[in-house]
């Protein structure tokens, strides 16, 4: 069985008309979102030491709230989240599957997918903003940060980090292309 072929089913037949930068650009997405998930499942599920818990702040708890599942959770989501960025070149972006009750075989409208793109991209900008402040030492909400890394370990964060900076400007790419396809508006 050849990539392609494994591809194909995986997401289904490419959409006419993408470029061949914009299926590169859909698979890049969940591809970026990969190490990041990796690293939570490896460092918080099975204790690999890829990180060290600072001081508890005043009532907090010990670990990650929520647990293990939480951790396995949120990478499946983000993984499930970012292959969406798929539909925005293949057949069943454009066109409901069959096996989805009421919609199947009809057109998939095009803002229904442009502005869940869109509010995901935007909403998606925290990992930039995120990844830049954990960069300067400093937590998102300008607490001290609990989740520490020393030598390797931050080496091996920020590359596994690093790449979700990435995911909001290719899904806004990939939103305007999306929607200029299917409204036939030029790019000239």
């Amino acid at each position: 069985m050849t990539v392609r072929t494994i591809l194909r089913k995986a997401h289904g037949r490419t959409a006419a008309g993408v470029p061949r930068w914009a299926v590169l650009v859909a698979y890049a997405i969940p591809l970026i979102v990969l190490p990041s998930s990796l690293w939570r499942i490896a460092g918080f599920v099975f204790h690999v030491p890829l990180l060290e818990f600072g001081p508890l702040p005043p009532g907090g708890h010990e670990g990650l709230d929520g647990g293990w599942w939480y951790v396995l959770l949120l990478s499946v989501v983000s993984e499930a989240a970012a292959f969406f960025a798929v539909g925005l070149v293949s057949e069943w972006g454009e066109m409901w599957p069959g096996w989805v009750p009421v919609l199947g075989g009809r057109r998939v409208p095009v803002m229904a997918a442009v502005i869940p793109a869109g509010l995901g991209a935007l909403a998606l900008l925290i990992f930039p903003y995120a990844m830049t402040r954990i960069s300067l030492g400093l937590a998102i909400d300008d607490a001290p940060l609990r989740l520490v890394t020393h030598g390797w370990q931050t080496v091996i964060f920020h590359v596994m980090y690093w790449p979700l900076a990435t995911w909001s400007p290719l899904l806004v790419l990939l939103t305007v292309h999306y929607h200029r396809r299917r409204t036939k508006k030029s790019f000239g």
